[in-house]
């Protein structure tokens, strides 16, 4: 087949279709973009001047359903990864605890071992790179008396091992126990679980620990959980920083619920973390919801910014229902 196309002819664009730039469709308007908030404006006059775009709008979203969850009195649960408590954002999910939005919580072993030792000795999150060279990364001692004693408790109790860490924390009275998100769910009696592989944590590396009975308690703890999820119609799951992990948790734990005959077509799920990951993808936010919203970015600014709109939309609707009543 002979190529006729000459190798300099430029098409002709004088017969192209134009439209009027006032009459195009547009996806950003002078009233979608952000304004600049006052250093004496409010946290909630700041949050509403965010620009009207991709994460600041599912930022809105998020919160107003979890307030509709909260004034509905549906289920809210979060799952969460270690760095969400290394970064410093376990206060913000206490208070969230503390105001009865949050009604579960649940964790994998490295978050548990981080708030663990913020409670008991104020600080976590040794230096991994200096400690390996000397062979005494993961050798914290009393770290993995606290877990071997916590895991074999809440075996004997059957209590599981969220319950038994925040018990064992509270007990002891610990001076920084009111960081801790173990301590402030056994205070609040709401389900703590923790979800451990076995192997992937620094307290699996001392012989006190018993992997048979650590497994147990932890077992114990993913059957608590799928109790929660099995109740969980209407409601709203968070997975916060974990990857891998919590989604594969929370994916089996659907599974039983719905073979026991539980209704959760309407679940709404939330993913936050710094990168969009298969199994959140395909676990949280498409698989098991009707609805799901990613918000991707640094749990140290996510996270305050979530807590806050959460609380600002609660208290305008709450001043905004009162305020109809009295009218009424």
């Amino acid at each position: 087949m002979q190529n006729n196309i000459s190798p300099t002819e430029q098409i002709d664009l004088s017969q192209l279709k134009t439209e009027s730039l006032f009459d195009r469709p547009s996806k950003v308007k002078v009233s979608d973009l952000g304004k600049i908030c006052q250093p004496n404006q409010s946290i909630a006059e700041f949050l509403q001047s965010l620009p009207n775009q991709f994460a600041a709008c599912e930022l809105h979203r998020l919160a107003e359903l979890i307030v509709n969850c909260y004034q509905n009195k549906r289920i809210i649960a979060a799952a969460i990864g270690g760095h969400v408590i290394k970064v410093g954002t376990a206060p913000y999910l206490i208070d969230l605890i503390e105001r009865g939005f949050l009604q579960s919580i649940s964790m994998n072993g490295s978050a548990a071992i981080h708030d663990w030792e913020l409670a008991v000795s104020g600080k976590t999150s040794e230096d991994v790179a200096s400690q390996l060279k000397l062979g005494l990364f993961g050798m914290a001692k009393e770290t993995a008396d606290g877990f071997a004693d916590a895991a074999r408790w809440g075996t004997e109790s059957a209590r599981g091992l969220g319950f038994a860490l925040g018990k064992q924390i509270e007990e002891n009275k610990n001076p920084w126990a009111n960081s801790s998100l173990l301590a402030a769910a056994y205070r609040h009696k709401i389900p703590c679980t923790v979800h451990v592989a076995l192997g992937t944590d620094i307290v699996h590396m001392h012989p006190q620990v018993s992997g048979a009975i650590l497994g147990e308690a932890s077992l114990i703890d993913f059957r608590i959980l799928c109790q929660v999820v099995k109740n969980m119609q209407h409601g709203l799951w968070l997975n916060i920083g974990s990857a891998v992990v919590m989604p594969e948790v929370f994916l089996k734990a659907i599974a039983i619920a719905k073979n026991l005959g539980a209704d959760l077509s309407d679940l709404i799920t939330a993913n936050l973390d710094k990168e969009s990951k298969y199994r959140t993808r395909m676990n949280v936010l498409s698989r098991p919801s009707a609805v799901g919203i990613e918000i991707i970015g640094h749990h140290e600014i996510n996270i305050p910014l979530l807590h806050a709109n959460i609380l600002a939309k609660w208290q305008n609707s709450f001043y905004q229902n009162n305020s109809e009543r009295i009218q009424l």
